[in-house]
């Protein structure tokens, strides 16, 4: 049988994981809802301000980009000992996720803070290019985004820009020297995915392109 001094060690164990669990679930919360508050009040406890949630693996960071959580956002960048490389579960980072969600800002701010712009596979140029935000391109690519970069399938942040039907952005890229002749691991280059996608639009931008190179 158990001691009382064992089974007064356990209960005490269990409740400390208890509250542990519930801090964390509280920290989530306030990462969500832009309570800078309550996220730096449980710091102060404790708490680890490069906690992952469990379900992507996304950085709280991470998170209060994706929530759009503005004020969060930048407490978190200033904070002394944020991991602004953390990596979610698919291998995003915090600059990949404010180029997916078109938050030219906050990209230049991570950018500010020392953010990485190029890493191996998918990139944040890939995803700005699918955003459409010639602003945020023109901004990865003026602190020296590899601008034919290749994901793991060897889609371009061009041919993202094509795919997603992105004119503005196919007409920059073009601009700034992006390689239109290059294939994907399907053997398709940019021109391609306009005309599977019947973008006449799009197509016209590379023959315009095209055009302006010849005199």
């Amino acid at each position: 049988m158990p001691s009382v001094r064992t089974l007064c060690a356990a209960a005490l164990l269990t409740g400390t994981l208890a509250v542990q669990a519930a801090e964390i679930d509280d920290l989530f919360f306030a990462v969500r809802f832009n309570d800078v508050g309550s996220m730096q009040g449980l710091f102060r406890k404790g708490q680890d301000l490069n906690a992952k949630e469990p379900q992507r693996g996304e950085s709280l960071l991470m998170m209060a980009i994706r929530e759009k959580s503005f004020k969060v956002v930048d407490a978190l960048i200033n904070t002394p000992g944020i991991q602004l490389e953390a990596h979610a579960n698919n291998g995003d980072t915090a600059l990949m996720m404010a180029s997916y969600l078109g938050q030219t800002e906050v990209a230049q701010k991570l950018i500010a803070k020392g953010a990485e712009v190029n890493q191996p596979g998918w990139t944040a140029l890939h995803y700005a290019a699918a955003s459409g935000k010639t602003e945020l391109v023109a901004l990865l690519l003026e602190h020296h985004a590899y601008i034919d970069t290749e994901s793991p399938n060897k889609t371009t942040p061009l041919m993202m820009a094509v795919q997603f039907g992105k004119k503005a952005v196919v007409k920059l890229l073009l601009e700034e020297g992006a390689d239109a002749s290059l294939k994907n691991a399907a053997g398709q280059t940019a021109q391609d995915f306009a005309k599977a996608n019947r973008r006449d639009d799009i197509l016209d931008v590379f023959a315009e392109f095209a055009s302006q190179q010849k005199k």
